[in-house]
């Protein structure tokens, strides 16, 4: 049972999001964004990708919220990614990481181009909700959005513990990538 509400929460948050905002503005949904962690230690470098985030972008008020399953992060090792997911990010608890945020303004959605863009918003990862002001990039293209951003998520910050074993295995600092189309719904 609870993990019919660990899937369903997430997409009815989404659901309401998206009847909540102005059926006339241009909305933005994306349902495949990658993202992809990477640690870097002298002794080993850890990488893991997934294609199953959601973003949600409403232009008028340039609110934006993006959302990962942890567990849909995949590793080269099974074993690395049964680690990662049962003894750091304790997936089973903490089933997702979400960013909600407000964009800088800007933006011409209406207008291709690039644009370097600031969020800022809450981090909630492993439980724990850091403000944060992430910058990236927004590419506009025929109307359609392609979202990109690269920052770092320190362990600590959100009560993520490495223990002392293998600390010189994983860094305490965190790589993060994002990057995914939305679509204007219609």
């Amino acid at each position: 049972m609870t993990w019919v509400k660990k899937i369903i929460s997430p997409l009815l948050g989404l659901a309401f999001m998206l009847l909540h905002f102005n059926a006339g503005a241009q909305n933005y949904l994306g349902k495949s964004i990658k993202m992809s962690i990477f640690s870097s230690t002298p002794v080993e470098d850890i990488r893991a990708v997934s294609l199953k985030g959601s973003a949600v972008l409403v232009a008028k008020t340039r609110e934006i919220v993006a959302q990962v399953p942890i567990k849909s992060l995949e590793f080269d090792r099974k074993l690395m990614q049964e680690h990662f997911n049962e003894n750091y990010m304790e997936s089973d608890k903490y089933p997702l990481a979400r960013f909600k945020g407000t964009l800088d303004p800007g933006v011409d959605f209406t207008k291709d181009g690039e644009y370097n863009v600031t969020v800022n918003g809450i981090l909630s990862v492993h439980g724990v909700d850091k403000q944060r002001s992430i910058t990236g990039k927004i590419i506009v293209k025929d109307g359609i959005l392609q979202i990109q951003t690269t920052f770092k998520v320190v362990c600590a910050d959100h009560k993520i513990k490495i223990p002392t074993l293998i600390i010189t295995k994983v860094a305490e600092v965190i790589e993060v990538k994002v990057d995914g189309k939305l679509n204007q719904i219609k």
